[in-house]
Parts: C-alpha cells; structure tokens; sequence
C-alpha cells in the first residue's frame, strides 16, 4: 500500500470504509470474536445475548459499502463541543466575538455537530428578581446558527469557580447571595458550618426566601423566560437540548468535594446536609421511625480523609453498614433524587411540545469505587454500594420526564488513576450506562477533564458504542459533548488528531445535517410520567449485570494517524 493509503482515514483498522468502495475483510479472528445480538423493543434494549461464532475457518468476506453505509449511519453518534466557561462575560457581553467566530468556524469544518453553553443565571439574573436579560445569549445563539451549528443550553444555577478545571469565576445571583447574607442556611452546610456559596441547597426548593419565590419558582421562571425569548431558536432547531441544572457544576449531586472547601483528589468529600432546614428535616424523619436518639453522622471524617480513617466508612464495621447508618444514607439520596425530579418536572411543563430533548448531569465519581463503602459516592449523595444500586433509581427518574441521563469521566482508564484512590472509572461507567439503557432512556456522556490523545478518544469512542459496529447500531450513546473549547485544542497536531477522532464517533460517515437519518428525530416533548409513584422508583435498588463491553473499540485511533493525516492533506494542499 502506498504512504498515501496508509495516510487515508476512511481506512481503519484494515477495513476500507470509503463510500462506494467494495472493501474485503478478513476474518482472522473469527474464533475468538463474539458476536452480540440486541432486542429492541419500543426504543429499550433487551437482555444481551452472547453468541460465539461457529467460523472454523478463517475467510475473506466482500461488502458492498453503498448498502453497508446505511447499516453505519445507525452508529453515528453526534459530537459536541462545549463552550468556553466564560464566553458570556459578568458584564453580559459576548467575549471576543471575532475570535470565536474564528474558532466556531474551523470547528463546523471539522464535522462537528454542535456546541455545548453555559446560560448562566448568575449573569442573566444578575440585576433582580425576574430582570432577565437575554441579549448576549442572543448574540451567540445567532452566530452559531449562522454557522449551521446546534446548541445544547445548559441553565446554569450554580456559580462557575471551585471547581476542577474552572478558570473564571461567576457567582449566583447578587441579590441571591444578599439574602444568604441575613439567612447562610439557604446554602449546602457541613458538619463544622462552613457554607458553600455555590448553589442553593435542595432544603430551600420549597420555602419562600427568595422575594416572595421558593428556589423551584426562581428555576422554573428563568426556564420559562428562556424559552419565551428563545422561542425562534427552538423552533428553527438550533436549540436541541435543554440541560437542567442540579446542583454544583450543574451536576445532580451534593457539593460533597469542592476545592474551595480545601478537597483534594482523591478525598471522600463531607456529607452536606447540616443546614438548620436538612438537620429539621432529618430530626423529624428519626422520631416519625421511633429513633429520636439518631443524629446526623458525626464521624465520616473530613473532606480529604480516606475511608478506612473514619468510623462511618470502616469497611467491616462501619456505620454505613448499621441500621442508623443506611436510614441516614437512604434519607441523603432521596432527598436528593426528590429534588431532581421536582426541578425537572418543572422543567418539563415549560418546555412541554418544544422539538427538543431534556437532559440532566450525572458526576463520575470514580474514586473510592473499588471499595466496600464507595464513600466518595456517599457523600456525593449516591447510595451505590456492591450489593446496592444508587444509579437505577437516578435512570427511572430520567425515564419519567422523557430526559437524557448525561454521564461524566468517559475517557479515563482504570490504569490511568494511582493506586491509592481505588478508582474504577470503566467499570462506573459500565455501570451506569447500563442503568440508562435497561431503563430504555438515551445516555449522552462528556469527558471530565481535557484530553487530547488517541488512547482517551478511544475509550471515548468505546464507550459510545461498547460493542462496536453492528447493524442495529445498539447500545449507542446518544451523544458526546467534547469539554473544551480551546486555543489547545485547535493547535496541531492536537486538532488532526480531535478531527480523527469525530471521524470515528460518526461511524467514518461526513457529517449528517439530518438527525433522523440516525434515528435522532426530534419529537415534541411530552408530559412527564405519573404511572409509578417517586418512592417507587427510588425502591429499586437491586444490582444488575452491565451490559457487555469490549475490550477496546473496533474503530480505534492507531499511532502515528493524525500525524499521518496532518502530512497527507498538507501535500495535498501543496499539490493543488
């Protein structure tokens, strides 16, 4: 083959996908492959089923790429990219706008579906109650239309700052913030005092603080504002996605490892239910059970101790294990899944009949994962034990408002975290991913922390499709949404490589401008479940084999191939 063969990208992994290309394919491995077959049935994915392949012997076998590039369009996974934390200022002004049509420019260049942005109700709040002003978000909405682009709207509740990889800071609202002032209860509390300003705490969802408002209203009322004057975006498709802030970095979690509280990885994190509303909460719920002597824990440790360092955590004996223990740790959790349900119910309402999809954030919390008590998860409010599924009962509710189950830290390795953190990212993510699917829902992912090599795009590309290529395109992701934007991210051979990378998450299709060609159509979004019952939901709690996973992706990033690719279009380029 010639140095300009191995420099073409539609060849992978031996296999020449070039449409209209008869490709040959030997099947050497045929032995050893298994072949996984999935039943879909009104949109849900059945049980796997494994069968091994009866090949002997191996053989060459020809396909004809016209009628296979139907089959692989099922595979395609739309690739976005979220914006800069800061592209709309503190000031409500759109940063540097020449440059970002620049950088906007070279990615829709690039194949990529879209993008990913912050709405943050810190700045478009900013100057009191129900004083929205939209302008800027408008600017940007309208440059990215131009570019034939889609957007994924995040409303942001939280403040930006504190954040791993947060490199500006954008409070709450000030007037918010001035209530906290007379009132710091309103804020997440641990168990020494110390408040964090990030988000509100779910204790205030329902409690009129707020100028007359419950925190649910002030949520509510920015959504609903947001689609009156986004309306024309929404309708022309521009806007597909509605990301529902949570929590701490827009996550439905409890702000359990903040840096700002002085966290550092890998730390259990602290409980954060010490507000005198949770602990009201709490002490009414012990003496309702005939338990007025319980208390919230006092011995979990601090934000950066390891498990086996606390009391509550103690792998054998641990208070985690003991019935006061799991009523606490059931009470955490479903608080706060109550408070993700009301929110997105909410939201819900507002954008009921719109084309476009909700989504909600879920936080990969990968440390601590191979343990007895997952005490990261625990603080974090997810009760996911070993013999305890905390992650189905978050996909049920996802499933009652027709929402997309966002997932973080897709593109790390078990082997990639040191040792000490008994981390385990894979398996998380298995897990958790296989909750969504057996639950019927989509699954959309992001990476957590930026990465520019092939060996995290390709476990990216894994876990978007964790069985390779086939013909129902099934269990696929939804999406990925590529964090961040960035001059880095442009530079070569960084870009090239990112380029190969959306090459492959496309199934090694050009980019598709019609969305139901991969059975992504946008329907009108409809009302939110009521046949089962929230304590229903959360009941559930069984663990569940994940589905099956490959080793490593059939459409993987080889060494050496962006370079290779960067070389061939630059003598391209010269030669025309």
């Amino acid at each position: 083959m010639s140095v300009l063969g191995l420099m073409n990208p539609n060849f992978i992994n031996g296999r020449n996908l070039h449409k209209g290309s008869s490709i040959f394919v030997k099947n050497e491995e045929s032995k050893k492959r298994v072949q996984w077959r999935f039943s879909i049935q009104e949109r849900s994915l059945g049980t796997p089923q494994a069968t091994a392949s009866s090949t002997t012997e191996p053989k060459s076998t020809e396909f004809n790429t016209t009628a296979y590039e139907e089959k692989l369009l099922a595979n395609y996974v739309p690739v976005y990219v979220m914006l800069q934390l800061g592209v709309i200022t503190n000031d409500n002004v759109l940063e540097n706008e020449k440059k970002l049509k620049k950088q906007l420019k070279k990615l829709k260049q690039s194949q990529v579906d879209g993008v990913m942005v912050d709405v943050w109700w810190g700045i478009v709040e900013s100057e009191g109650p129900k004083q929205y002003q939209w302008s800027a978000y408008r600017n940007l909405f309208e440059i990215v239309q131009s570019l034939g682009l889609k957007v994924q709207a995040i409303m942001s509740f939280h403040r930006c700052g504190g954040n791993i990889g947060d490199d500006v800071n954008i409070p709450i609202p000030k007037w918010v913030l001035e209530i906290g002032d007379s009132n710091p209860d309103i804020f997440y509390t641990n168990k020494t005092g110390n408040r964090n300003k990030e988000c509100l705490s779910l204790s205030v969802d329902n409690l009129s603080l707020f100028r007359g408002r419950t925190a649910v209203e002030m949520y509510r009322d920015y959504m609903k504002s947001f689609r009156e004057n986004m309306e024309d975006f929404i309708s022309s498709g521009v806007i597909i996605d509605i990301e529902v802030g949570l929590g701490p970095a827009g996550e439905l979690r409890y702000p359990s490892y903040s840096e700002t509280q002085g966290w550092v990885f890998p730390g259990i994190g602290e409980f954060q239910c010490y507000d005198k509303y949770l602990r009201s909460d709490y002490e009414e719920e012990v003496r309702r059970i005939g338990h007025p002597e319980w208390e919230l824990p006092e011995n979990a440790g601090e934000y950066n101790n390891i498990p086996e360092e606390t009391e509550f955590f103690e792998y054998s004996n641990g208070t985690y294990l003991k019935e006061e223990g799991k009523f606490f740790l059931s009470w955490y959790s479903r608080k706060l899944l109550l408070h993700g349900d009301q929110i997105l119910d909410e939201a819900n309402k507002v954008f009921l009949g719109c084309k476009l999809k909700l989504a909600a954030k879920v936080s990969g919390i990968h440390w601590w994962y191979k343990t007895e008590s997952h005490a990261a998860e625990l603080t974090a409010g997810y009760y996911n034990l070993n013999n305890r599924d905390g992650y189905r009962a978050i996909a049920k509710i996802m499933r009652r408002h027709h929402a997309i189950l966002n997932f973080t830290c897709l593109e790390m390795k078990n082997t990639e975290q040191p040792a000490k953190a008994k981390s385990g990212p894979q398996e998380l993510v298995q897990q958790v991913l296989s909750s969504g699917w057996r639950e019927g829902i989509e699954v959309a992912g992001e990476n957590a922390l930026p990465r520019f090599d092939r060996d995290g795009y390709n476990q990216i590309i894994l876990n978007a499709r964790p069985n390779g290529i086939n013909r129902d395109g099934k269990p696929r992701m939804f999406g990925f949404t590529y964090l961040r934007l960035s001059d880095k991210l442009l530079s070569e051979p960084n870009f090239s490589t990112f380029k190969m990378f959306l090459k492959r998450m496309h199934a090694n299709q050009e980019y598709c401008s019609e969305p139901e060609m991969y059975s992504h159509e946008l329907l009108p979004l409809e009302r939110s479940r009521n046949d089962e019952s929230v304590e229903t939901l959360m009941g559930e709690t069984e663990p569940i084999d994940p589905f099956p996973w490959l080793e490593e992706t059939d459409m993987s990033i080889r060494p050496f191939e962006s370079v290779l690719s960067l070389l061939r279009n630059t003598f391209l380029r010269k030669k025309s």
